[in-house]
C-alpha cells in the first residue's frame, strides 16, 4: 500500500536538500513531488519504508508533517 508523506519547510534551500537526501538514498524522483508556492515535498512511496522517509523529512527541520 502506498502513502504520501508531506513535509513543509520554511524556505526552498531546505526543499532542495530534503529533495537531495531522498534521492540519494534511492528514493525514485518521479515518487518526488515538490510545491514551491507551499515550501512543501511530498513524496509517494510503500508503507514500508515510511519510518526511513519520516527520518530524512525531518532531518532537515519541518515546519509541519503530515
Amino acid at each position: 500500500m502506498s502513502i504520501t508523506l508531506t513535509g513543509t519547510y520554511e524556505n526552498m534551500d531546505a526543499v532542495r536538500n530534503t529533495l537531495d537526501d531522498l534521492i540519494s538514498t534511492g528514493i525514485d524522483r518521479e515518487k518526488v513531488f515538490v510545491d514551491k508556492e507551499h515550501t512543501q515535498i511530498k513524496v509517494m512511496i510503500p508503507q514500508t519504508i515510511q519510518r526511513e522517509v519520516t527520518e530524512i523529512l525531518n532531518r532537515h527541520n519541518p515546519t509541519e508533517m503530515h
